[in-house]
């Protein structure tokens, strides 16, 4: 989602502009690295003061740390809409699979954010303070799923939940964050949408096909 869609007017709320100001900066370290990023750009598209930023974020550096956490956060919420656990082993897989694809496709600024602290390799995260536990409420639904399904005799046993995401992420990370450089070396137009749903139904069939008894 564009970031102009989802900036609300503060109104003197500090919350909302706190939030107007980490949807900017997501955006903006997005296109422009952590290095090329501007925090009078941010101000601008947050309808925010320079002064606000550094008071609530001190510096550039603690404002590129709480928009990569606030990215993390927004995929892990998304998920937790999902509620696998109220669905059948295979669909919550499917469903874990298409919220994927469609949250890399309208987010394009999470693969670039995650693409930025490769490149820094790991330099914030791995200072980040809580940053496993967001992951965690994920991680304890596909267990479950993954739990149903065994007992369902759907699926194999030993299936590890934390693999399991990773090779679904990998199925869309890969193609969506080359979508500029696949055409030109492959010819495969991969932001083409019957192209995506070719690929999601080839994934799924993949993953499911790994998953079965």
């Amino acid at each position: 989602m564009d970031a102009d869609q989802v900036l609300q007017k503060p109104v003197g709320n500090s919350e909302i502009t706190k939030k107007n100001i980490l949807i900017a900066a997501m955006h903006e370290f997005a296109e422009y690295g952590d290095s090329g990023a501007r925090i009078d750009r941010i101000a601008k598209r947050a309808n925010a003061n320079k002064s606000l930023i550094f008071r609530y974020f001190t510096n550039k550096e603690v404002l590129y740390e709480n928009a990569l956490r606030e990215a993390y956060k927004q995929i892990r919420l998304g998920e937790e809409v999902l509620e696998l656990d109220q669905l059948e082993p295979f669909d919550a897989i499917r469903a874990l699979m298409r919220f994927t694809m469609d949250h890399y496709l309208k987010a394009p600024w999470f693969l670039r954010l995650v693409a930025t602290e490769n490149l820094r390799r790991g330099q914030t995260i791995e200072k980040m303070e809580n940053i496993a536990s967001l992951q965690s409420p994920l991680i304890a639904q596909l267990r479950s799923v993954l739990k149903r399904g065994e007992e369902a005799g759907l699926f194999r046993e030993g299936v590890d939940p934390t693999n399991l995401y990773i090779l679904i992420a990998s199925f869309f990370f890969f193609p969506i964050s080359n979508t500029y450089t696949l055409p030109v070396v492959f010819g495969v137009e991969v932001g083409d949408p019957q192209w995506l749903e070719q690929h999601l139904a080839a994934s799924e069939t993949m993953i499911l096909a790994y998953l079965k008894k």
